[in-house]
């Protein structure tokens, strides 16, 4: 008996893990086609927050755009001071087994990190934050069944790359667990040093026959690990200006673990989209609201029981405003 439960739970595993790399297989077999998916919205975010945001722009604007980034792929993406000061955040470029220096000199970035970019200037996602990059387009990825967020994509040209924040034992990383079940469930994946450390390069058999090839990538945080799956030509050709563009743009990203218990391997809750413009208007409407309520008082009058024990109870709370609605 000892020995059927054993084969079993040993089967069951198995099982699980060919359905997750199947459903690994299709998600980024629907980034590389580009197919439209009923659970998911395009949200261009070239200039979202910016003056002109919400204007029509035409085809030829957009080709221009994308172009503009091609020629320069650090367009758009933030100066941030470095630990030495005045100058933008390195960008890890050889390829290691093992990463080292996130959080001190490379990204991606915890949200209590002093080191990282000010991402009062980016788009807010609840567990994370990313930058504005001209050119660059987001589409969410959120559950049928109660329109759960589940991850984004963000796409530049020919390339993509998706986006996952995963909570984390407190004691030790995820990354080397995950990418060992990447490559137990898809013996055609191989483990290849990258610029963020041992990542898996994974083909993909695509419905019209074609195969290609995606990158895997897991960056390990406090208690959290970021996961990024590059396709198209980020993911074939380190030296491409989209390679370029995305590797930056995964090495900006701002992760909020946040408080909230989690299991490791959890997903850490996103939320609607939110521009810096849009959460300082939220701060100001509840900074507002909170002194709506508060008492009138006469300048120097103390408030409280009038005694020799006076007493005085200061409270400063900053809550959230509602959350807007999903885009469909």
């Amino acid at each position: 008996m000892g020995l059927f439960g054993f084969g079993r739970k040993k089967k069951e595993k198995e099982t699980t893990a060919k359905e997750r790399e199947e459903r690994l297989a299709q998600a980024v077999a629907s980034q590389t086609e580009d197919v439209a998916r009923e659970d998911a919205e395009d949200i261009d975010v070239t200039d979202a927050g910016r003056p002109g945001h919400g204007r029509d722009v035409s085809k030829e604007e957009r080709a221009a755009e994308a172009k503009a980034v091609r020629d320069d792929e650090s367009e758009g993406l933030p100066e941030a001071a470095d630990a030495e000061g005045g100058e933008d955040l390195a960008v890890p470029t050889e390829a290691v087994m093992d990463y080292a220096g996130r959080g001190e000199q490379f990204g991606p970035w915890d949200i209590s990190e002093d080191n990282g970019p000010d991402y009062d200037e980016y788009l807010s996602l609840g567990s994370f934050y990313i930058p504005f990059v001209q050119g660059i387009q987001l589409r969410l990825k959120a559950s049928k069944a109660d329109n759960t967020l589940l991850g984004a994509t963000v796409t530049i040209g020919r390339s993509s790359l998706e986006l996952e924040a995963f909570a984390a034992p407190k004691t030790m990383g995820l990354w080397d667990d995950v990418r060992d079940d990447l490559v137990a469930a898809n013996p055609a994946a191989t483990v290849e040093p990258g610029i963020f450390g041992a990542e898996v390069r994974l083909p993909i058999q695509l419905p019209n026959g074609k195969k290609h090839i995606t990158r895997i990538v897991g960056v390990d945080g406090p208690r959290w690990m970021l996961r990024g799956i590059f396709s198209g030509p980020a993911a074939d050709d380190s030296d491409s200006p989209e390679a370029k563009v995305l590797d930056r743009f995964f090495s900006y990203i701002v992760v909020d673990r946040g408080e909230e218990p989690l299991a490791p391997r959890d997903l850490i809750p996103m939320a609607q989209p939110l521009t810096p413009g849009e959460r300082r208007a939220m701060a100001q409407a509840a900074t507002a609201e909170d002194g709506d309520e508060a008492p009138a008082t006469i300048d120097g009058k103390p408030t409280g029981p009038m005694n020799s024990d006076h007493e005085v109870e200061q409270k400063t709370t900053l809550s959230r405003g509602p959350m807007f609605s999903e885009l469909r």
